[in-house]
């Protein structure tokens, strides 16, 4: 006896077909894909940036030094 499947065939083949015949990148469809696979890492990039940068800075002005 066979367990019967979550979802029908046809709707699975409907599926298949859409997503093979749009032209975008599959990784990015919806808004919110955007947001976490563009903004978030251009965020963090951003930050660590500014941080080296500020960290450059304090010790080529010997800023936070203990004597």
């Amino acid at each position: 006896m066979s367990e019967a499947p979550f979802r029908p065939r046809e709707h699975l083949v409907e599926k298949q077909k859409y997503f093979q015949n749009v032209h975008k990148y599959t990784y990015l469809k919806g808004p919110f894909d955007k947001v976490t696979s563009v903004a978030i890492p251009a965020a963090l990039a951003a930050t660590s940036l500014f941080l080296i940068g500020r960290g450059i800075y304090n010790m080529s002005h010997g800023i936070g030094k203990k004597e």
